[in-house]
């Protein structure tokens, strides 16, 4: 089984559903999965994890998000993007340059936003978007959302082109309609490309015909990241071939269990040496202070009286050869290793 997360370049006209579908039939397996819905007529990054992989789709699916959105000013239609059926049309003449930055600006930060009908939140165990089809629309309740930048990239009246940094569950289209509403001219979406999902950025994502090429010819691991790899800031044990049975199980590992990777620049760096399994994805360690590879030593806890790990300090766990079984946390008091999150199949 393949297991690891590829960056695709979903492509308009394509569902997210439909990207996992045509993957499961490139890679020859059905254990794929999205980490985050995508419009159809959106494009741009879209995390799939395979095999062992998706069990952090969640994970990647709370990362920050960021888009490149066109708003359009002076339209409303029924899906608050230009997909959908105009309802309203208002002149944008009278709208200036300065009062659009200004509205743009009050968005940013923790603001409530209410889902359009035309999503994939489910109400009474029906999508919206159902609802939405058959001619109804339902009270939905507004949810907090962060936006956390807005870098307005292009001002063309009645057109603006937005680089908008945001949390998960934020809808632009949303975001689109309510900068439209505040000027009181109406707005809508006209073009959406999501440029980056956490670690991830578009300009290293694949298209659907790239991957297909990539995997006829045997190299899909060059572009597959290892689960083990999107915890790359975690410190590494490595388990005996005692711990390595108890950790197939899912056990729990004692200090005699584990040799673990010394890092001398962790010790410069102790504020470092907690880490939060999901900060974990996306953060390399040895780019932020600098780790030389040489600086690393094993140290097994039976040739020394600790295995300097950290109260609650998460660890990524593997056999001698490389099999990555998951991440634990370190518990002082009884010197022990709780599994947090396994990665077995």
């Amino acid at each position: 089984m393949v297991n690891g997360v590829l960056n695709i370049y979903k492509e308009p006209g394509y569902t997210s559903h439909d990207v996992v579908a045509k993957l499961r039939g490139i890679v020859g397996q059905k254990k794929i999965g999205h980490t985050g819905t995508l419009d159809p007529d959106a494009e741009g990054v879209l995390c799939v994890c395979l095999g062992a992989a998706t069990r952090i789709c969640d994970m990647i699916t709370d990362a920050t998000k960021e888009y490149e959105a066109t708003l359009l000013l002076g339209v409303r239609t029924d899906t608050l993007d230009t997909s959908g059926q105009v309802l309203e049309e208002r002149p944008a003449d009278g709208i200036t340059e300065e009062a659009l930055r200004k509205c743009i600006e009050s968005f940013v930060g923790e603001i409530e936003q209410i889902p359009p009908m035309y999503s994939a939140i489910k109400v009474g165990g029906k999508k919206l978007y159902e609802i939405a089809r058959s001619g109804e629309t339902i009270e939905r309740k507004a949810r907090k959302v962060t936006i956390h930048s807005i870098d307005i990239k292009k001002i063309d009246l009645p057109e603006c082109v937005m680089r908008i940094n945001c949390s998960k569950g934020t809808y632009i289209r949303s975001l689109c309609d309510d900068i439209g509403n505040k000027l009181g001219c109406g707005g809508c979406m006209k073009h959406l490309v999501r440029t980056g999902v956490g670690r991830f950025d578009v300009s290293d994502s694949l298209k659907l015909s790239e991957i297909e090429k990539i995997v006829k010819d045997g190299r899909l691991d060059e572009i597959l990241i290892r689960p083990a790899d999107m915890f790359s800031n975690l410190r590494k044990v490595t388990v005996t071939d005692s711990g390595a049975k108890k950790a197939s199980n899912g056990n729990m590992l004692a200090e005699s269990d584990i040799s673990v990777e010394h890092d001398r620049a962790q010790d410069r760096n102790s504020g470092l040496h907690n880490s939060n399994l999901a900060d974990s994805v996306g953060v390399n360690l040895s780019d932020s202070v600098g780790v030389n590879p040489s600086d690393s030593v094993g140290v097994n806890p039976s040739d020394s009286e600790e295995a300097n790990l950290s109260d609650s300090e998460e660890v990524t766990v593997t056999d001698k050869d490389g099999f990555f079984y998951g991440i634990y946390r370190y518990r002082a008091g009884d010197k022990s290793l709780k599994p947090v999150k396994m990665f077995l199949c």
